[in-house]
This record gives structure tokens, sequence and C-alpha cells, in this order.
């Protein structure tokens, strides 16, 4: 390999570093974008005291909080559900989705 075709090279893959990394960080951007608009729903959405019982509940259990986030933001869009949603009306909900799920039970032989 000339040296010609060296630095053609190292200018293709500079290139495409760029590309990528231009693609990432529009990725970043539209990920905190989503974020901040579906924190701002949820404060319409939400009592003080149901917010902190679900930041609460992100702690403890994120897949499950982001779930349920994505949930209370379609309720209150399609009209479902009363706004602004108590911490009491929150516990009947996770109260609701805790039933559903299945206990697994282990037994000794």
């Amino acid at each position: 390999m000339s040296g010609e075709e060296l630095e053609e090279l190292r200018k293709k893959r500079l290139f495409e570093m760029q590309k990528r990394m231009a693609q990432e960080q529009q990725q970043i951007q539209a990920k905190q974008q989503f974020e901040m608009q579906k924190q701002a729903v949820l404060r319409r959405v939400l009592t003080v005291d149901a917010r902190q019982r679900l930041s609460n509940l992100k702690i403890v259990k994120p897949e499950f909080a982001e779930q349920l986030e994505l949930q209370l933001i379609q309720l209150s869009q399609q009209g479902k559900t009363s706004i602004p949603i108590t911490d009491e009306q929150l516990k009947d909900i996770l109260m609701r989705l805790q039933s559903r799920r299945r206990d697994i039970k282990i037994r000794r032989v």
C-alpha cells in the first residue's frame, strides 16, 4: 500500500467514525427529549405524592416503573382516568398490577 492509499483509508475511517458519533449524539438527544416530555406529562397527571411513590418504585424496579409510566400516560391521554391521579389511586393501580403477576412457588420434594 502506498502512502496515498493509507491516507485515503484513514480519511474514510475518520469520516465513518464522525458519522457514527453524530448518529449516537442524535439518539441521545432524542431519548432526552422523550424523557423530558414524559416527565412533563407525568407532572400534569400525577399529584406530588403519587410522583414520589413512582420515583421510589423506579429505584427498586426500574423496568416496571417505566412500563407503569407509559401506561399512566396512555390512560390519561385516552381519558380513562381522572386527572390528577392521587397517591391512593396509584396504590390501587399498583395493587391491581401486582395481583396480575403470578407468584412462583418452589416446592422441594
